[in-house]
C-alpha cells in the first residue's frame, strides 16, 4: 500500500511539474503582455524626437545582425549622423568628453534604426543583454567610459530597466575612417 501511494504522490508531482511547464511556455506576445504593460520602446523614441534611419548595406562582407536563438549579435556601427557623415577623430585629441558622448548617442541610434529593420518592432526587444564600445583615443585619454555612456544612457532611455546592460568601454588606436566611436551590442529578444 505505501509503495502505491509513493507511485501515486511521484505521478502526481510530475503531472503537476509538466502543466506548470506548459503554463509558462506562453507566445512572444503574451510575454510580452503580461511582463510590462507600459513597455513602449518606439514611444519612448518618439518622445525624444528620435527618427529611424536608413542603414543601407553593409560596405563589406558581413551583415548588420545575425540572430542565434533568441539573441541578436549586431555588427559595430559608427556615429553616422542623419547628414551621411561621421563624426570622426580622437578623444583627447581632437574631440573633448561631450562631443565624444554626442558621437556615441549617434552611435546608439543607428543601432536602434537596425534594431528596427531586423525586427519590426522594437516590442520584440526583451533586453540589451551586452554593449562593446571602442574609442579612437589618445594613449592618455582615460575617459572611455564617459564617452560610451552617451549610448547606454540613450539604451536606458528607450528601454527603461530593460536598457541596462554588461558593457566594455574601451580604447582604440585607430577606428575605420577615423570615426570617433564605433558600438557593437547583443540583445535578447523574445521568443516567437
Amino acid at each position: 500500500m505505501k509503495r502505491l501511494i509513493y507511485v501515486f504522490l511521484c505521478l502526481l508531482f510530475f503531472s503537476c511539474s509538466e502543466i506548470d511547464r506548459s503554463l509558462n511556455k506562453k507566445s512572444g506576445s503574451d510575454q510580452r503582455i503580461t511582463a510590462d504593460l507600459n513597455y513602449n520602446p518606439e514611444a519612448n523614441l518618439k518622445s525624444l524626437g528620435i527618427v529611424f534611419r536608413d542603414q543601407g548595406k553593409p560596405v563589406a562582407n558581413y551583415v548588420h545582425a545575425v540572430k542565434s536563438g533568441n539573441l541578436l549579435f549586431l555588427a559595430g556601427k559608427g556615429p553616422k549622423q542623419a547628414n551621411g557623415e561621421n563624426i570622426v577623430g580622437k578623444l583627447g585629441e581632437d574631440l573633448n568628453i561631450d562631443e565624444g558622448y554626442a558621437a556615441a548617442r549617434e552611435v546608439g541610434i543607428n543601432q536602434l534604426s537596425v534594431l528596427k529593420m531586423e525586427l519590426g518592432d522594437l516590442n520584440k526587444i526583451k533586453r540589451i543583454v551586452k554593449v562593446y564600445g571602442m574609442v579612437n583615443a589618445t594613449l592618455d585619454f582615460t575617459d572611455h567610459s564617459k564617452v560610451i555612456n552617451g549610448y547606454s544612457d540613450l539604451m536606458v532611455a528607450v528601454f527603461g530597466e530593460k536598457g541596462k546592460h554588461a558593457r566594455a568601454a574601451v580604447g582604440m588606436g585607430s577606428l575605420p575612417g577615423n570615426m570617433a566611436v564605433e558600438v557593437e551590442m547583443i540583445v535578447e529578444v523574445y521568443e516567437e
